[in-house]
């Protein structure tokens, strides 16, 4: 079973073709054998919420959190580790300022 927080290999097929490729990615929660996840690059230029060494990571990344999508839990390739309590609040501090600004 999948915990929200933990950073997995997935199977992710990319927005502008039927390809795709493993990359890492944060779960953020799941359902009924669906897994909605937040992408991550290693592209440190881009906006999100960085992850470093110390949190886990391979190398120096970015976790984009306008970057979500659904995938399978078949699509799963591997765990890799787990977020901190303070980093996964973080995740969902920041999705949550995002979900705010469209009530208004």
């Amino acid at each position: 079973m999948l915990e929200a927080g933990q950073v997995v290999l997935a199977q992710v097929q990319f927005t502008d073709s039927f390809e795709t490729k493993k990359r890492p990615a944060v779960v953020l929660f799941e359902e009924f054998a669906n897994v909605v996840v937040a992408g991550i690059t290693s592209n440190t230029n881009m906006k999100g919420i960085r992850l470093t060494k110390k949190d886990g990571a391979i190398k120096e990344s970015v976790i984009k959190t306008n970057y979500i999508f659904t995938i399978t839990e078949n699509a799963i390739a591997k765990k890799l580790f787990r977020l901190s309590d303070e980093k996964k609040n973080e995740v969902y501090e920041n999705l949550n300022k995002k979900l705010e600004k469209l009530k208004a």
